[in-house]
Parts: structure tokens; sequence; C-alpha cells
């Protein structure tokens, strides 16, 4: 499975990604770091990505646009990169296997 890491989460985030065996890109590293949402939207549609985001931009996209990329919404507060990590590594391969299923929207809290 191949992965973007929205602009307000940190380019740390693929790390736990690539642990699991999946591609992972950073917003930053895809060139996108400051494209509006349409434009991210439509490059994680291109390369097959899901979108994993704080932002609730996002998960009102794919309420409109069920046919789009899936997105993994992350519900967690502001915290350490450390702290980031430490949370959401145990609650991703759940995450995987909604996706796997084919759920379009991931609501991790």
């Amino acid at each position: 499975m191949r992965f973007l890491i929205d602009a307000q989460l940190p380019p740390i985030l693929c790390r736990v990604f690539i642990a699991a065996g999946h591609d992972c890109e950073h917003v930053e590293q895809a060139g996108l770091l400051r494209a509006d949402d349409p434009d991210i939207w439509s490059y994680a549609a291109r390369v097959s990505a899901v979108i994993v985001t704080k932002d609730e931009d996002f998960p009102k996209l794919k309420m409109f646009q069920p046919s789009g990329p899936q997105v993994v919404w992350l519900r967690v507060g502001n915290c350490s990169n450390r702290a980031l990590l430490a949370w959401f590594a145990p609650l991703l391969q759940d995450a995987i296997d909604r996706l796997s299923r084919g759920e379009g929207l991931i609501e991790v809290v």
C-alpha cells in the first residue's frame, strides 16, 4: 500500500508505514508542501496513495467524492513526534486491515 502524509503531520511518521512494509512519502517529498488540498487530492489519486491527515478537509472531500483516494484521519491533538509515533504505531494494522477491506475513510482516535 502507498501512503501520502499531509503537511500538518511530520515527515518522520513515514517511518511507521515503511517499517510495516508500505511505501510512504510526505507532501514535502512530493513537492506539495504548499499545495492546495485539491492538488494533494489529485496527486494521491494519480499515484494511488492513501492520504494520512489530521486535517478535517480531506474527510469532507471524501464524503463528497467517494471515488477519490482513501483517507486515514488521525484524531490526535498536538503532541511531540515521539508521542505521535508511540500512539499511532499500534493502531496502524487495524487501519491497514480496514483500508484493505475497501473502507474509504478511516478515523483513528
